[in-house]
């Protein structure tokens, strides 16, 4: 898995850093085939206060890209909140994925 933690307007501090792999760690928990992963914080200069700090996540798995972003007062906190958006579309897409075999009924014994 490559990873990429980049800031925009930010110096990505090494505390940023180890909260951002730990909070990774759950998604590529759930879902180990990630390939790809850059993470974006940023500073806007936008008039909402409560709105300034973002993050946004790229996620590059075997056959699609999730994207997802958050903005918040706290970087943290939109970090958390990307993440558990990110996890529940990785959920959704793994789901997605996996087989889901039943037998069909012409293959079933015919009862009588």
């Amino acid at each position: 898995m490559n990873l990429t933690i980049s800031g925009h307007h930010l110096d990505v501090t090494p505390a940023l850093r180890e909260y951002v792999l730990t909070k990774l760690d759950r998604v590529t928990r759930h879902f180990d085939q990630v390939v790809d992963v850059n993470v974006l914080l940023a500073i806007d200069k936008s008039k909402e206060k409560d709105r300034r700090q973002r993050a946004e996540v790229t996620l590059h798995v075997k056959g699609r890209d999730i994207f997802v972003e958050q903005s918040h007062e706290d970087l943290y906190a939109a970090i958390d909140q990307l993440m558990d958006k990110l996890d529940r579309q990785v959920m959704r897409h793994k789901d997605r994925t996996q087989e889901h075999h039943h037998a069909s009924a012409k293959r079933l014994p015919a009862s009588v």
